[in-house]
């Protein structure tokens, strides 16, 4: 069985997806928790790692927060991109992996809207959180080019899956709380990526390597996800307000705070379309992804 070394296993998507991985590989794990294996903090230390590992999952990073000053915007910088460096440092010294899979983000693009934007898009995020993630995908395309090791870089788009974090928990929180309201009819689009279909690409990048969105080829609207979570809860299906109601709403947030269920950030957020085009992913990598409507449970 292979070894594979899982960064941020600890998080929300190795909670997901670390079971299915242990089916094939011999995980183990670098972390901030006691049940890691390594336990580390790798923005400011490169860890001790002493086994050569077959295949590398790098998912550790920082996201889900928006940062107010300049020590926040730092911390983004120190663990997305000095983690990486850091990591790579160690599996110098303890020797090359065959393959790296580096977990990346489709914020890199700077969209805040748009319709399947593919990997052609310039990278234009301008965010800490998509400046660092666009900084280590630069650093590990030559660190791997240099060391012979296969890369592959996975975009995921929303990430759906048990305790999401981001967007579609709040959505969850929302609903199961009963102020989750759909704006507009809640037509609008989201590309989102069932988070054990993480696991399933990782074999099949381990032999490509490349660089590749990954969501649902099925685009689902706010109003069809948020009528799923209202179904798994037993809660009624959330009401639709109109556009200027929401404008208000937002208006008030802005006064009351980062804490307000809704502002003009988030109000933007939840009526403009971003998806993202999967195609390159399901060419090469002969890759098909889960239904998300189908396989999200709560």
């Amino acid at each position: 069985m292979k070894k594979l070394l899982f960064t941020g296993a600890s998080g929300f998507l190795g909670n997901n997806i670390r079971p299915l991985l242990e089916k094939s590989y011999d995980v183990h794990t670098i972390g901030l928790t006691d049940e890691d294996d390594i336990k580390i903090n790798m923005a400011k230390e490169v860890p001790p790692i002493n086994t050569h590992y077959d295949v590398v999952l790098h998912a550790a990073g920082k996201a889900h927060v928006v940062p107010k000053t300049e020590a926040e915007k730092q911390v983004f910088f120190d663990v997305n991109y000095q983690g990486t460096v850091n990591l790579c440092k160690a599996l110098e010294n303890a020797g090359f992996p065959k393959a790296l899979v580096f977990i990346s983000t489709v914020a890199v693009y700077g969209c805040e809207f748009g319709e399947l934007i593919s990997e052609e898009h310039p990278l234009e995020g301008d965010s800490p959180y998509a400046k660092s993630k666009i900084m280590a995908e630069e650093y590990l395309t030559k660190w791997c080019l240099d060391h012979q090791v296969r890369l592959g870089i996975l975009r995921p788009s929303l990430l759906a899956g048990k305790d999401a974090p981001g967007n579609l928990g709040a959505m969850v929180n929302g609903v199961k709380k009963g102020f989750y309201l759909n704006i507009a009819g809640g037509k609008v689009k989201k590309s989102v990526l069932m988070a054990e279909d993480i696991a399933r690409l990782l074999p099949l990048l381990e032999e490509k390597g490349g660089i590749y969105n990954v969501c649902d080829s099925y685009q689902p609207t706010f109003g069809e996800l948020s009528a799923s979570v209202a179904k798994q809860l037993g809660k009624h299906k959330p009401i639709s307000i109109p556009y200027w109601m929401a404008w208000c709403m937002a208006k008030v947030g802005d006064l009351l705070g980062s804490k307000a269920p809704i502002n003009s950030y988030k109000l933007e957020k939840m009526t403009k379309s971003l998806t993202f085009n999967n195609s390159k992913a399901r060419t090469e990598l002969g890759w098909e992804p889960l239904d998300v409507l189908t396989n999200y449970k709560i």
